[in-house]
């Protein structure tokens, strides 16, 4: 059980006081205030509307995670690369990584699990193998991590950022020059605990880009992400009024028609753990992402 204290500073409804204290959606912080799990100034409030006052104590006492068991599934998985150590696979669009509330099967590490006889225990039972993440909506290569020496070199190169990622992005609109560079701190957003953001006080995130293709009203580019942040090309794409094209929470309102997210991992290259050699891998966009593309072509000419 975590338990955190602050005390309020400005009014506010009880479940935005303990979303903001928790970094986690206001519907979350409703279920542990309803649960009890809530005090202000050492009594418990189970009303999610209460207003606190500034100088009131809150303290949220987070319950412990619950450990769940991953079964494995045999889901259809494209490998491009596999020894003893790690595994190179494509992730489909709308595949979530690993396990969480609402998404209990048919994720890449259920896959994975009837895939595969060793994974790296360091992420986890809910996340064995994993080292990076890929949003559900992004398609594309990822690496694995089959054993926990595969895993601290892997996770230590990106850390370091040796590890080189590149992504296809189909971005709104027509940027000006041919390449250029992105570095803005990200953080939760302030105004909506589901989404991130450009902030000041956020963590260090830098994305270069360049031009691949110019279209009518889109511009394709290869995108180079030297740091890791969630959604970090989304948001930054967005922050530069280039949002990436279908996005269902950073895109334009009436920007160009696209049934998925247009965003790939088209490349990934980094040092083999055990024999230091680097290793270069490829993922073609698959079938929906290309006609799209396919399409905004046909319509510029």
């Amino acid at each position: 059980m975590q338990k955190i204290n602050k005390s309020a500073e400005n009014d506010a409804r009880l479940d935005v006081m303990v979303a903001l204290m928790a970094e986690c959606s206001r519907s979350q912080a409703a279920k542990w205030i309803e649960a009890g799990h809530c005090t202000v100034n050492g009594s418990e409030k189970t009303k999610t509307s209460f207003k606190v006052q500034a100088g009131d104590e809150v303290e949220i006492s987070i319950p412990d995670p619950v450990e769940m068991t991953v079964e494995k599934e045999e889901i259809p998985l494209e490998i491009l690369y596999e020894d003893e150590d790690v595994a190179v696979v494509v992730k489909p669009y709308g595949m979530v990584v690993h396990p969480a509330p609402g998404n209990e099967s048919g994720t890449l590490v259920n896959a994975l699990l009837y895939a595969m006889e060793d994974l790296s225990g360091i992420g986890g039972v809910k996340r064995p193998g994993i080292v990076h993440r890929l949003d559900k909506d992004t398609s594309g290569v990822i690496m694995i991590a089959k054993n926990d020496m595969a895993h601290e070199s892997l996770s230590m190169q990106l850390k370091e950022r040796t590890m080189d990622k590149r992504y296809l992005a189909l971005v709104e609109g027509n940027l000006k020059e041919e390449q250029g560079s992105i570095n803005q701190p990200i953080a939760r957003s302030k105004k909506d605990r589901k989404k991130m953001a450009v902030d000041p006080e956020g963590r260090e995130s830098l994305t270069e880009w360049k031009v691949l293709e110019r279209h009518r009203n889109s511009t394709l580019l290869e995108v180079h992400i030297l740091t890791g942040r969630t959604h970090q090309i989304r948001v930054h794409m967005q922050h530069i009024h280039h949002p990436v094209v279908g996005d269902p929470i950073y895109g334009a309102k009436n920007g160009v028609k696209a049934s998925r997210l247009m965003l790939h991992a088209w490349k990934l290259d980094f040092d083999h753990p055990r024999t230091g050699e680097r290793l270069h891998f490829e993922a073609q966009p698959p079938e929906n992402y290309q006609n799209i593309v396919d399409r905004v072509r046909r319509e510029t000419r």
